[in-house]
């Protein structure tokens, strides 16, 4: 995971940065709209990084079940032969 979670960390505390600084109300609003700006960007850069996140586990996951699925029938396949020879 390395290099994306700590990238994804690193850009979730800007923004946190960033809200404290729109909390603060002492921006003018020329810098406010530049933080918002900062905001919305790091925003979007961590939702897409999520989405990668959640399309890998969803991957990954029926990747799993797929090879449940194929392991389990073998073993009926398997079953069912050694029964038929009993």
């Amino acid at each position: 995971m390395g290099k994306q979670s700590v990238s994804f960390e690193s850009k979730l505390n800007q923004l946190e940065e960033l809200v404290h600084q729109l909390e603060q109300e002492d921006l003018s609003l020329e810098d406010s709209l530049k933080v918002f700006e900062q905001g919305v960007k790091l925003s979007r850069q961590c939702q897409s990084a999520l989405e990668k996140a959640e399309q890998k586990i969803i991957q990954l996951t029926q990747n799993d079940v797929s090879t449940e699925i194929q392991t389990r029938s073998a073993l009926q396949d398997r079953s069912s032969q050694s029964n038929d020879t009993d």
